[in-house]
């Protein structure tokens, strides 16, 4: 019998889930001494990993497991993450505040409730280049739906390379700055890694020209001190930020009232525990059959 720790902020919804599946040779147990598999939101598990001697495979609720890759942690375990359920998700976002920005709906808001009738001058997105760091799953189906709209797409990776067709163009991490010159929307879905480490900084971001910058993949490639020397010199024109180094983020950080920058709480793609539980169901009946999992994360790339 195979026996599965939830640690989760939605843990009774994933309990509910599990009993109603009735995955074979599945139970669930609250006590991490007994546990083989656990379903877990990253963060809320990481410290606990060391309670969990029996631990064979860990299902990540979460796209980004970077709080389980540090390297003082234990890595003897098969690790898996939620992918493909995002990038619909991220693409409302980055498009839908792309739009308020650009055509100035907030500020016709303002505008109405102030009886004012003042036109503002604005342009199509098809007009726009929007370069995306990460060339997966996320920022894949991000340059689908941007290229649907008429925007040209540049992708930037480890490579250089592809296997997708929604990019017009793909750079290498050691071209960014040659991207970055040529983008009005820069957005980074990177995962964690010491490669991706403050790779938007004072030096990468001075090559780019009055750009929206969105970061929505974690908070680490973007560094705070840049971002701001950025937006004084218009490097940046305005950043939507989603990820941070610390979450929450503190109440006396200089992003809350900069009128140049959107903070919003790690909300621009939620997993949700039905689209999370299909692929935990999935990939237990691979366990049990000692066949490959899908998602699996190599410890040592970080993704």
């Amino acid at each position: 019998m195979n026996k599965v720790l939830i640690v989760s902020r939605q843990q009774a919804t994933y309990r509910q889930l599990i009993k109603q599946a009735q995955l074979p040779s599945l139970e669930i147990t609250d006590d991490p001494k007994q546990a083989s598999i656990i379903l877990a939101d990253p963060p809320k598990i990481a410290r606990q990993l060391d309670d969990c001697p029996a631990l064979r495979w860990l299902q990540s609720t979460f796209a980004g497991i970077d709080a389980l890759i540090k390297p003082e942690l234990r890595q003897d375990y098969q690790l898996t993450n939620i992918r493909g359920h995002f990038g619909q998700l991220i693409a409302e976002y980055v498009i839908g505040l792309t739009l308020n920005h650009t055509r100035h709906f907030s500020l016709y808001h303002a505008q109405q409730h102030a009886g004012v009738w003042q036109p503002q001058p604005y342009c199509s997105l098809t007009s726009q280049t929007m370069v995306i760091l990460g060339t997966g799953s996320i920022g894949s189906h991000l340059a689908q739906v941007a290229s649907t709209l008429g925007i040209k797409v540049i992708g930037v990776n480890r490579s250089g390379i592809s296997d997708t067709t929604a990019f017009d163009q793909v750079y290498s991490l050691s071209n960014l700055t040659n991207a970055l010159a040529m983008a009005t929307i820069v957005v980074s879905t990177l995962p964690a890694t010491l490669n991706t480490d403050q790779l938007l900084n004072a030096g990468t971001l001075a090559h780019c020209n009055n750009v929206l910058l969105f970061n929505v993949g974690r908070g680490n490639a973007l560094c705070e001190h840049g971002l701001l020397g950025a937006i004084d010199t218009n490097s940046v024109q305005h950043a939507f930020l989603d990820v941070f180094n610390q979450e929450p983020l503190a109440q006396n950080h200089p992003f809350w009232e900069h009128d140049k920058i959107t903070v919003t709480p790690h909300i621009a793609a939620e997993s949700f525990p039905e689209q999370v539980f299909d692929i935990f169901r999935d990939n237990y009946l691979r366990f049990i059959a000692n066949q490959p999992l899908h998602c699996k994360v190599d410890f040592d790339k970080g993704y």
